[in-house]
């Protein structure tokens, strides 16, 4: 069972979508309530974590964590806080622009990808940058499956990038659940 974390419009085949009123990420009942026993091999988050504070963050990785199967994972994407581009800036920053029609209007907190990758690191995943704007504004890509998790905002699927120049980034990640495996007799 694959899960899309906050879904909005966003079907991909093999996923389960969902949106905050299903499974709202700091609420543990709703984790047993939708999977009880049955733990999904992989989330998918794509720009959910900034409508949460740095606190909120950590108890929704540790709900994921725990409801997650082992060795499964989840990739995330935010906003990145080290892209040099005033324009996404204005557009991302926490409150966006003030109108509360714009998508950024919640968002809590804009990562930097130690922060995010602290967050992860704190429910107990082993975390992977996939894609990052480092303290110098420099972009680092590392090649990801998009069968793993398909991530619109991203360097190759995002139609404001091109070869010449970044238009819209996020920091992802991969944070895996590698838990000890026991056999059953």
């Amino acid at each position: 069972m694959k899960i899309i974390i906050g879904a909005g419009g966003t079907k991909y085949d093999g996923w389960v979508s969902t949106q905050e009123t299903e499974l709202n990420l700091l609420k543990r009942n709703d984790f047993e309530r939708m999977f009880g026993k049955e733990k999904p091999s992989a989330f998918l988050a794509e720009h959910v974590w900034e409508h949460m504070t740095l606190e909120e963050g950590i108890i929704a990785a540790r709900n994921c964590y725990d409801y997650l199967e082992n060795g499964g994972y989840i990739r995330v994407a935010v906003p990145d806080k080290n892209f040099r581009n005033e324009w996404y800036q204005n557009m991302v920053k926490v409150g966006g622009n003030g109108d509360q029609n714009h998508p950024a209007f919640t968002h809590k907190i804009v990562y930097d990808y130690q922060t995010l990758c602290f967050v992860f690191k704190q429910a107990g995943f082993e975390v992977e940058l996939l894609e990052y704007c480092d303290e110098n504004g420099d972009f680092h890509y590392k090649y990801w499956n998009e069968a793993d998790g398909k991530i619109g905002r991203s360097l190759r699927y995002d139609t404001r990038n091109s070869l010449e120049k970044l238009g819209m980034v996020s920091i992802i990640i991969d944070a895996k659940k590698v838990g000890i495996i026991t056999k059953k007799n």
